[in-house]
């Protein structure tokens, strides 16, 4: 398979630029009450590195809605283990000023650097994994319904080199023409440099409509569009539930999930993620070496790294980047299985936070809830951030309901799973 090519954009970012001091956010956190409840307040004791115990004030309570569209039309693209775009926005809006810098190391789908283009931050975002770049970019560039209208009916979909038949699970034949079609257009206009802002958004549309649950998709019914089953797996759904792929016309799906994604885009927020996509920096590289992004620039930093071993970032994606030409076995993902190694790795990427972050900045590290809250990784991130010189300011514990995609696995709140969303704060001295 051929490789996306995307350059690395360099950027100059504001340099030695101290964050304006917040409020006192321990004092809002206790008295937090937007949604009826009262913050709980305790301390949680963490083993550092040299086996001493420090103590960190941890707040829970529901900070951001559990709505689950409660946020910009532009967000709604499928990626597993995302967080809710209120999680960033939350500690944008109090840590940091327009014009700042916001960093996420583990980008995904881009939740964090989309929330701070709309809330006129400079974006600024890593991932090892290339899809990144292909989920976010178009976002920050997003065309008129006008334009994506006009250029599908310019692309031809009876042109196609390749007719994989194992897909043939997912796609009705002539379903599966037009998808080898579509993908043969994109990897053309990249081999001849004409691939635009329009055709990237058509891609990144298409890539989430590749499969899932309901006719809105490409394909049969199967797995929620964030996890791509295997093809095995997926001939027994098709077994089980008596399907065959029915015939799906791709340009109309594409249209109606454009103009879903951009029903909340008026003139004025286009113009400002433009000039934020033209600011930003995004580069594919390992979250511990990023030398594109200048040391002491980046006034906030909201992530969410891998989990252990609890999501299978590969498998969930290896029908993506089919489409969009990446060898998935080319992508080194950091997913250890083992804690001891995941703590290495995170160690690793902190050293790395605490040289790009600028003097008063801050560090805010999510790491969910993992096989059923026995491990709680809060506790090891504490001990990462205190080795690379950060200080932990305080815990924030966002009590939530489950969404859609938990429930149906028929998985219930507070039983297993990730029910909390458990985020240390630090401050780089």
């Amino acid at each position: 398979m051929s490789k996306i090519n995307q350059p690395e954009l360099l950027l100059e970012l504001p340099a030695n630029r101290r964050p304006s001091p917040p409020a006192d956010i321990h004092e809002e956190l206790r008295g937090f009450s937007d949604f009826g409840t009262s913050t709980r307040i305790f301390e949680t004791s963490c083993a550092t590195a040299d086996s001493k115990t420090v103590r960190v004030q941890t707040y829970v309570n529901e900070f951001w809605t559990a709505k689950q569209r409660a946020c910009h039309s532009l967000h709604e693209i499928s990626y597993r283990a995302c967080f809710k775009p209120q999680l960033p926005r939350f500690f944008i809006e109090r840590l940091t000023q327009p014009g700042d810098s916001v960093y996420d190391p583990f980008l995904g789908r881009g939740t964090t650097l989309l929330e701070s283009a709309l809330l006129d931050r400079h974006p600024v975002g890593c991932d090892i994994n290339p899809l990144s770049q292909v989920l976010l970019r178009p976002r920050l560039a997003p065309p008129m319904q006008e334009e994506v209208h006009s250029r599908l009916t310019r692309i031809e979909l009876d042109d196609h080199d390749e007719f994989p038949e194992d897909l043939l699970v997912f796609y009705h034949p002539d379903t599966l023409k037009e998808i080898a079609a579509l993908k043969k257009y994109f990897l053309s206009r990249i081999a001849g440099g004409t691939l635009d802002p329009v055709d990237e958004w058509i891609r990144m549309v298409a890539v989430n409509r590749l499969t899932g649950h309901s006719p809105g998709f490409f394909s049969v019914y199967t797995l929620p569009p964030n996890q791509a089953t295997s093809v095995k797996a997926q001939m027994r759904i098709n077994e089980r539930r008596t399907q065959t792929p029915p015939r799906r016309h791709i340009k109309p799906i594409i249209l109606k999930k454009s103009k879903n994604l951009l029903s909340d885009l008026d003139l004025a927020t286009q113009e400002k993620l433009c000039r934020a996509g033209q600011q930003s920096l995004i580069v594919t590289r390992p979250a511990s070496s990023t030398p594109a992004i200048p040391s002491n620039t980046i006034a906030l930093v909201v992530t969410s790294p891998p989990f252990l071993d609890i999501v299978d970032y590969a498998q969930d994606n290896w029908l993506r980047c089919w489409f969009v030409g990446i060898d998935p076995r080319s992508v080194a993902l950091t997913v250890p299985k083992k804690l001891e190694k995941w703590k290495a790795a995170m160690t690793e990427v902190f050293h790395e936070l605490a040289r790009v972050v600028t003097p008063g900045g801050h560090v805010a590290f999510e790491v969910g809830e993992v096989r059923g809250g026995t491990i709680k990784l809060e506790e090891t991130v504490v001990a990462c951030g205190l080795e690379a010189g950060l200080r932990p300011e305080l815990i924030l514990i966002n009590d939530q309901t489950f969404t859609k995609t938990a429930n149906c696995w028929g998985v219930d709140n507070q039983s297993k799973g990730t029910n909390t969303n458990r985020i240390v704060l630090f401050q780089k001295p």
